[in-house]
């Protein structure tokens, strides 16, 4: 601000309104090309790789574009006051949302009813400006600018004519394309419309009067505007001067105290505005009765739930200021969460660039009349959320989960909005064109019976247009509804009366019906997160420690509290803890232990607080039972208070200090202010300015005290940036500069952000899983890894297609990662036909000491890619990739197929630009050195996802040859069973060790059954251990046996079960070594593990013998009967083993006694019914584990200690044994 009179410095923060801005054409400098559409053009070129030179051309003067649809430049003619500390003045940016398409012009022919939009801009530090905007049309009075229109259009013509003559279908078409297809008929009846004659028509130009505030009190700046509007366009001239209705909006009302309401007065009516108190929700003035209508229920759930995930959300309308309203109402239904990244309702043209980000982003694109979405290039679309507001239709993307309890949650909002009168499904029933029709031949004749007179331009427009069919069911429909079209009445005056009052109890109505729906969504994350808590972890001393290493500390225990959650929640909610939205909710919440808590968290811990004083710790809390909102009621009570019972009135507007002369009222034309009584305010007697420079007081205060403590107010803030950001290293797109340079900075930053979230990525998902395999080992303690580390691959996957869709020349496919390997295949596969020889690709078979092993497997991309391509399953691109990042994940070669795929320069140079992520070759070595750093660990990412694919398999049984024969005669046969199911029984080729075969995935292997018929002179088979390979995948299983297999050796089984184990992946030589059987010091030797076994079998039948004859056991009779009752069992279990249809010996039969006993918790009763079985004095020695009581006694505690466990066993186990 400026001015000796101006207000104190703590003034401004308290005003309504920080500036008035008017937007037009100067008339100085007469009609300019609009530079941001040169420079769009110019981007466009550069995105489907045209040449600078061709885009100069066709910026320049685009003679097949008429001149009354082209852009122009436009200028801010004036904005009072001139600066503000609090909120400097960004006149670059502010010209650019108030006039996002530049300056348009009309005839008396065309549309020029006043349309209202609004804009936010966001600074770097997440502070948000509004600005609501009014576009009208005034008469061009400027000859010049008349006369360069006249000769555009000449040249225009000329150029068509020419066009015409040269091919007269494509001009045609052409032509048809910039005007309405039904009236496109003829060059002369187009022309007719689309055309402008100095002497005949009269010339309109846009103008637009914007009111920039700090909070968004859209329906009371509306309302101002809307009345200024009126003043200018009225017959009469305003009671007062206009400058005296501005300077009194610009200083002296106020911002109304929080819980309060306010009135202050506009030109011809007073305007109410309110203000939520501290314990409630935000302010958010944005209807969301619109919101719903535009999307509908179901549609606007999914997209809150893309929005909450945040994945890259882009709004499409012709509209502006549909795409600001349903862009603020869903930001504002995410309390107490805010978006944390990229926000830009409106995205000028110039800033198209900015859809190329690899970031979360949400932004408002305007679409062009007549361009449909497949029209729509977008540089990446993996993860976009598309929403075609005008056609209410979403895109969502292919992998997101479900909001939780979402048919409960949308069943209660479609209560609150049945109450209101809305219909959940939408209301988008008529056409946007048709509207539009309605509005043009309509609403001038309607609106013009206030004067009594209706123009000669518009009945000429009337009658041109008479003959449409279009226009004859509008006028029927018109006169149906009671709007009569030749006559004016004295009713219709009335009924403007009752629609005045209609309006303002629809305006309650809205205030009433936002803040329930924001009850509700808030409802539901309060019941959600009541605990969250508990699961803070706050390790840092002070606020200085924390902040400088917040990277390396971890602030929420997230595996504790997704454990503690209902399980229908864990898909959506392991994703959003993930979020930086939630990441920065928990950041607040420990700052707000050394200063003030955020405005948004105090009011969502104060409800959490309601609660448990209700619920008392309700159980209610952990479980997924459904729970309403209970404060619907209460909350639409104290809006409705607050605006019926005004507590506050500002001061009229009343006279200024004028120069005579000044304040000259023409209709239809704004006046030029006088500017030196707008500047400047009043000096200090308002009430308002003394209590805000308290507040600002005690603001100097706390900034002196934590300067005082030792941080550095700046490092605080480059800190805190530091810390929150993830990927959200540009918040936001700066409006102001666009060079060149500017842009290349904004490129680079995203280069590190997407290096930096690698970084973080890779890290956390080493950490998460090496914890895992350390609880598999038996330290720390058990957690749900699994659905977390589904998550971090997943937004692994989706962080790869961000990289992939950075810098693309032009987009080819939704999924630019595979688009790239798709390139890299068709070349490679060039090369291979091409350099095609005599000899074989396939990989040579290295034999080890027994004489067999399995082939080496080969490793390359393009066989990867060509797994993934014969799954059937997956019908998608994106899915495709996803697919082959899993698969390479898991196989440990991830980072080595990136390398190999970026090894090809003239590829990456061809599809990607300069400043492209995947041409900066030392952010690129360090993001193929990160994904390396995941070969430490184990993945099954692919084979746990894809559980219904056929997937091939080898199987190689290696014998003991030094022993028994390689071969045997009999029949022999095989069953591998997984995770996931079993292959069956599958019958090995005769003089075969070696056989593929192909099955439903099996997950993990877990067993393997072998065996065979005993048939032929060479039955008897000394099997050394059985290998399996999963052919996709590359992971190899040992199944160790190290036992006869036949009748009279051994024990005689003809049939073993055998337990495998994963094989890491090593060279052939190993892998050879590794198919002995183990080396003593890892596992017990064969001769060990039949001395034990063997004997402990014979026992078992004596003693089942034993207690089917002994009818004695015990004196007491309690322990008579539980032993009699654990004989039995014990009996039932051994009698049902031995019947069961299997040729298992005696050692598979101990070992299917002791699983069943232990999975049923028996095996603590039979340990001492056996141990007191006469036969065992005579078959075990005296120093024998099973004659020593306390020995026994030991045992039966460590075995009783499984009774805590629910135990599973393999189904191949058991198969056969009925129990």
């Amino acid at each position: 601000m400026s001015g000796s009179g101006a207000p104190g410095p703590g003034a401004a923060p308290c005003r309504f309104a920080h500036y008035f801005v008017l937007c037009g054409i100067d008339a100085e400098s007469g009609l300019e090309p609009d530079e941001l559409a040169v420079l769009y053009k110019w981007l466009q070129a550069d995105l489907h790789g045209k040449s600078s030179d061709t885009a100069d051309k066709t910026s320049g003067e685009n003679f097949d574009q008429s001149p009354l649809r082209r852009t122009f430049k436009s200028k801010v003619l004036a904005h009072y006051p001139q600066n503000i500390e609090w909120n400097p003045f960004d006149q670059d940016a502010v010209n650019m949302l108030c006039m996002p398409k530049g300056l348009s012009f009309r005839t008396q022919a065309d549309n020029r009813d006043p349309q209202l939009h609004s804009f936010i801009i966001t600074r770097e530090d997440g502070s948000r400006t509004y600005g609501f905007v009014l576009t009208f049309y005034e008469e061009v009075t400027s000859k010049q600018i008349c006369t360069a229109m006249q000769t555009l259009y000449q040249m225009h013509n000329a150029e068509q004519y020419s066009s015409v003559c040269a091919s007269s279908s494509c001009s045609m078409d052409s032509l048809a394309s910039s005007i309405d297809e039904g009236d496109a008929t003829s060059l002369a009846k187009l022309q007719r419309y689309n055309s402008y004659d100095i002497s005949r028509d009269t010339l309109y130009v846009s103008k637009c009067i914007c009111l920039i505030t700090p909070l968004p009190f859209m329906q009371a700046c509306k309302k101002f505007l809307i009345q200024l509007y009126k003043a200018v366009t009225s017959q009469q001239p305003p009671p007062l001067p206009l400058e005296s209705y501005i300077h009194n909006i610009l200083y002296e009302v106020p911002l109304p105290p929080p819980g309060r309401s306010l009135k202050f007065y506009g030109v011809y009516e007073p305007i109410i505005c309110q203000r939520p108190g501290p314990n409630e929700l935000p302010l958010s003035d944005y209807p969301l009765r619109e919101v719903f209508e535009l999307l509908g229920l179901e549609n606007l759930v999914q997209v809150f739930t893309c929005v909450l995930l945040e994945m890259q959300i882009l709004l499409y309308s012709q509209d502006y200021q549909r795409l600001m309203t349903v862009a603020e109402g869903i930001t504002t239904l995410l309390f107490p969460f805010q978006w944390q990244h990229v926000y830009v309702p409106i995205l000028p043209a110039s800033l198209l660039h900015f859809l190329d980000a690899p970031v979360p982003y949400l932004m408002g694109l305007q679409s062009k009349e007549g361009t449909d979405r497949s029209k729509l290039e977008l540089p990446q679309e993996a993860n976009l959320c598309f929403v075609d507001i005008d056609n209410h239709f979403i895109e969502l993307p292919e992998e997101f989960p479900q909001f939780p309890n979402k048919l409960e949650f949308i069943q209660e909002i479609s209560e609150v909005l049945l109450q209101f009168g809305i219909p959940p499904e939408g209301n988008l029933h008529c056409s946007d064109s048709a509207t539009k029709l309605k509005n043009l031949v309509l609403s001038d004749l309607v609106n013009d019976k206030k004067n009594g007179n209706i123009p000669s331009n518009a009945l000429n427009m009337y009658e041109l247009l008479k003959g449409n069919e279009t226009i004859a069911r509008l006028q029927a429909l018109a006169k149906r509804t009671g709007v009569t079209m030749e006559k004016i009445t004295t009713p219709l005056t009335e009924k403007e009366k009752d629609g005045k009052l209609s309006c303002e109890e629809l305006e309650l109505r809205d205030y009433k019906l936002n803040v329930q729906l924001r009850e509700v969504f808030a409802n539901r994350f309060t019941q959600m997160f009541a605990d969250y808590e508990a699961f803070v972890i706050q390790a840092a001393p002070d606020m200085e420690s924390w902040l400088t290493n917040r990277e390396q500390m971890q602030n929420f225990d997230k595996a504790s509290f997704l454990s503690d959650q209902p399980e229908p929640y864990l898909p959506f909610l392991s994703h959003f803890i993930e979020t930086q939205m939630f990441a920065t909710f928990i950041d607040n919440k420990i700052i707000s232990q050394w200063e003030e808590k955020d405005p948004f968290l105090r009011v969502f811990d104060s409800r959490i607080e309601k609660i448990k004083l209700y619920n008392v710790r309700a159980p209610a809390l952990r479980t997924s039972n459904y729970q309403k909102c209970s404060t619907l009621k209460e909350a639409a009570q104290s809006i409705e208070q607050r605006l019926m019972k005004i507590d506050h009135t500002a001061i009229h507007p009343h006279l200024l200090d004028m120069k005579i002369g000044q304040g000259k009222y023409e209709q239809g034309f704004f006046p030029k202010l006088q500017s030196d009584v707008l500047a400047t305010g009043p000096t200090n007697n308002n009430r308002w300015a003394s209590r805000s420079t308290t507040t600002q007081r005690r603001k100097d205060r706390l900034r002196q005290h934590s300067e005082h403590i030792g941080l550095d107010n700046d490092l605080r803030e480059k800190y805190m940036q530091e810390a929150r950001s993830l990927g959200k290293n540009l918040r936001q797109p700066k409006l102001s500069d666009l060079s060149p340079a500017v842009i290349a900075q904004t490129n680079w930053k995203f280069v590190e952000g997407l290096l930096k979230e690698c970084r973080m990525k890779t890290k956390r998902m080493l950490v998460e899983k090496m914890g895992h395999e350390a609880v598999e080992l038996g330290h720390g303690e058990a957690n749900i890894t699994g659905l977390e580390e589904n998550t971090l691959i997943a937004s692994l996957c989706d962080l790869l297609e961000r990289i992939w869709s950075h810098g693309l020349q032009v987009k080819q496919g939704k999924s630019a990662l595979w688009s790239h390997l798709l390139q890299y295949q068709e070349r490679e596969e060039k090369q291979e036909h091409s350099a095609e020889s005599p000899v074989a690709l396939g990989t040579e078979r290295r034999k080890s000491d027994t004489g067999i092993t399995l082939p080496s497997l080969r490793v390359s991309l393009i066989q990867d890619m060509r797994h993934v391509q014969n799954m059937s399953e997956i019908k998608t691109d994106v899915g495709r990739a996803r697919a082959w990042i899993r698969l390479s994940l898991e196989k440990k070669l991830l980072s080595q197929h990136l390398k190999q795929l970026l090894s090809n320069q003239a590829l990456a140079k061809k599809l990607y630009k300069r400043y492209a992520f995947l041409r900066c070759e030392e952010e690129r070595e360090q993001f193929l050195y990160h994904l390396l750093s995941l070969n430490a660990v184990d993945y099954f990412c692919f084979t746990s996802v894809f559980t219904t694919i056929m997937i091939p398999y080898r199987s190689v049984i290696i014998p003991i040859k030094k022993l028994s024969n390689a071969i045997t005669t009999s029949n022999p046969w095989i069953c591998v069973s997984g995770e996931l199911g079993d292959t069956g029984v599958m019958q090995i080729p005769k003089n075969h060790l070696e056989m593929t075969f192909e099955c439903q995935n099996l997950g993990k292997l877990t067993t393997v059954q072998i065996g065979h018929d005993n048939s032929g002179l060479l039955a008897k088979w000394l099997v050394d251990c059985v290998m399996v390979r999963n052919e996709i995948t590359g992971h190899t299983y040992k199944f160790p046996c190290g036992r006869w297999l036949g009748k009279g050796v051994d024990d005689g089984s003809l049939e073993r079960i055998l337990i495998g184990e994963l094989v890491s992946s090593t060279s052939d030589e190993e892998l050879g070594k590794q198919c002995r059987t183990p080396p003593q010091q890892k596992s017990p030797t064969v001769t060990r593990r039949l001395s034990i076994t063997s004997l402990t079998g014979r026992n078992t039948k004596k003693a089942v013998a034993y207690f089917e004859t002994s009818d004695q056991i015990g004196d007491n009779e309690e322990a008579l009967l539980l032993q009699r009752s654990s004989c039995k069992t014990f009996c039932h279990y051994v009698n049902a083993i031995n019947t069961a249809p299997r040729n298992i010996g005696k050692d598979g039969k101990f070992q299917i006694l002791v699983c069943l006993g232990t999975r049923d918790h028996l095996l603590s009763q039979w340990i001492p019914l056996l141990a007191e079985c006469p036969p065992i004095t005579r078959m075990y020695e005296e120093n024998a584990l099973l004659r020593d009581r306390m020995t026994v006694n030991s045992l039966i505690r460590v075995l009783q200690t499984l009774q805590d466990f629910n135990i599973i066993l393999e189904g191949s186990l058991i198969k056969g044994v009925d129990v």
